[in-house]
């Protein structure tokens, strides 16, 4: 994730000068900061392992893990909860239309212990019947150092209050449509044998999003926004230290609550 957050800023250096030489092209910026929490429909789960083990984890259950608390615990650790980032750049002059980078940590978590219906092929033998999701006798599942929304949206802004002296904004509502890759980390135990894998580009998403943005000052604001998509992971890393080359396919929609702070820079 370091690579990506190298790449973003070079991204943000590049246009930022270009819309210096180019006034025309684009007419300001913001970037912003956050936290979210989340909420998943059930899915079907598709392992393909390395030993030949292929079958499916029908409608499972999964939770978010906001872990909100690590942001007083250990102050300097800022990207340890669900964290949201966005990087915008306004493209009219009267800044109500941008296009934004849009950033998602969220955390996928197979719920432990549930009973879920398993099919396919286990030890080359054939499997239809319920089993218990534990982690040293089957398997546990995550998307814990993210399952890592990446993407573009378009953001519409329209202004339903502004204040009495400046006329600037001081209340906007908006709206976001988007689409993107996911970069997961998997960690996944079969059997007791666990691997928290590497980052990977592993399927895509698509999403939508709505809420007001708060100007309690020129530039400076607070936004809150609920969002709603669909995930799709196409080959997400399903190794262990045992497995590899280990494969998981599934997909989800979800709903999020996002509360975020920024900043608007002039160029």
């Amino acid at each position: 994730m370091k690579k990506l957050t190298g790449l973003v800023l070079l991204f943000i250096i590049s246009i930022s000068g270009e819309a210096q030489k180019k006034g025309k092209l684009l007419h300001g910026m913001y970037i912003q900061w956050g936290y979210n929490t989340e909420w998943y429909t059930k899915s079907n789960i598709h392992f393909k392992l390395a030993n030949g083990d292929n079958f499916k984890l029908h409608n499972a259950v999964s939770h978010d893990k906001p872990d909100l608390d690590a942001v007083w615990k250990n102050p300097l650790e800022v990207s340890i909860p669900q964290y949201n980032y966005r990087l915008g750049f306004y493209i009219n002059k009267k800044r109500t239309k941008s296009l934004e980078l849009n950033f998602d940590h969220i955390k996928y978590v197979l719920k432990r212990g549930q009973k879920v219906r398993v099919t396919g092929t286990i030890n080359n033998q054939r499997v239809d019947g319920d089993s218990i999701l534990n982690s040293d006798h089957f398997l546990h599942l995550e998307h814990t150092d993210g399952g890592n929304l990446l993407h573009l949206n378009y953001v519409q802004q329209n202004t339903l209050l502004r204040t009495h002296a400046t006329k600037r904004p001081l209340v906007n509502l908006l709206w976001k449509a988007g689409a993107g890759i996911n970069i997961p980390r998997t960690d996944f135990n079969y059997h007791g044998d666990r691997l928290n894998n590497k980052f990977h580009i592993a399927g895509y998403n698509v999403s939508a999003e709505a809420g007001t943005r708060l100007y309690p000052f020129r530039s400076f604001f607070i936004e809150g926004t609920g969002k709603s998509g669909y995930v799709r992971y196409v080959n997400a890393l399903a190794d262990t230290k045992a497995l590899k080359g280990s494969r998981v396919q599934h997909g989800f929609g979800y709903f999020e609550l996002i509360a975020t702070f920024g900043f608007d820079i002039k160029f």
